[in-house]
């Protein structure tokens, strides 16, 4: 996906994460199951679908406590070792799951109230998403989402949590940053460590240090509304030199 923009057109910049984030429901996470589960005699095949389902039924993100597991596909990969399921193939069963987004047999929900939030920060902020998901019906799903054309810049691709500095580079040199998030290390970590804000969405565990943390992205929206109008201009907070991006695929897919 490539996105051409001149310049950006705020101070403040909202860097959002997708999967998890913006885009919920486990549709997409049981697509990549499925697809794994392919490798499978009929009848172990069955079995594990119906340990995944019970799995995200119980814990929706993914992050199922006594496991590693840092989101649902993180999850699928985990529970696939224990029935078996070759590694070397399960690079091939995300890309079979990711070209079913968004579709009857991956469906995603938005959040509460996004597309009307998106509407008013785009009026104070950059709005910016990255992903490390490949490029493959991101744009149908922020269509079915409600949210296509609120995105300034979309960055697929990143490979977080490393990749993420490559964007931070592109809008920290403009002003404040507010990252948002499901996963702490992925998403958060590396904005928090140049100084930038932070929002944490549902439970992760761990040593996660936010700014701002809540359940529900909705139950944000106060807060960073009040950042967003806030009459003191915004500090710079890190200044490497780069410019603003004018393509949005950097780095190698995320592959679970």
């Amino acid at each position: 996906m490539t996105t051409q923009h001149s310049s950006p057109a705020h101070e403040r910049t909202i860097l959002f994460d997708f999967d998890g984030t913006v885009s919920l429901g486990t549709g997409p996470v049981f697509a990549y199951a499925r697809a794994a589960s392919a490798a499978l005699p009929p009848s172990d095949a069955g079995s594990f679908l119906d340990a995944v389902a019970t799995a995200l039924a119980q814990t929706p993100s993914g992050q199922r406590p006594g496991t590693t597991a840092i989101d649902g596909y993180d999850l699928v990969r985990l529970m696939s070792a224990e029935y078996g399921i070759d590694p070397a193939g399960l690079g091939a069963a995300y890309l079979q799951s990711r070209a079913q987004l968004a579709s009857d047999l991956a469906p995603v929900v938005a959040p509460q109230g996004l597309a009307d939030f998106l509407r008013f920060a785009r009026a104070h902020a950059n709005i910016v998403l990255a992903t490390n998901a490949p490029d493959i019906r991101v744009t149908e799903a922020l269509d079915a989402l409600g949210l296509a054309g609120l995105f300034d810049t979309v960055y697929t691709s990143v490979g977080k949590p490393v990749g993420l500095d490559s964007v931070l580079d592109d809008w920290l040199p403009h002003g404040a940053l507010l990252s948002i998030g499901d996963v702490w290390i992925n998403d958060l970590a590396p904005a928090a460590a140049r100084n930038a804000l932070t929002a944490l969405v549902g439970s992760s565990a761990g040593s996660a240090t936010p700014t701002y943390r809540a359940e529900h992205l909705h139950e944000l929206y106060p807060a960073i509304a009040a950042w967003l109008e806030a009459d003191a201009a915004p500090t710079v907070l890190d200044t490497p030199s780069a410019t603003a991006p004018t393509t949005t695929t950097k780095g190698s897919p995320r592959v679970l």
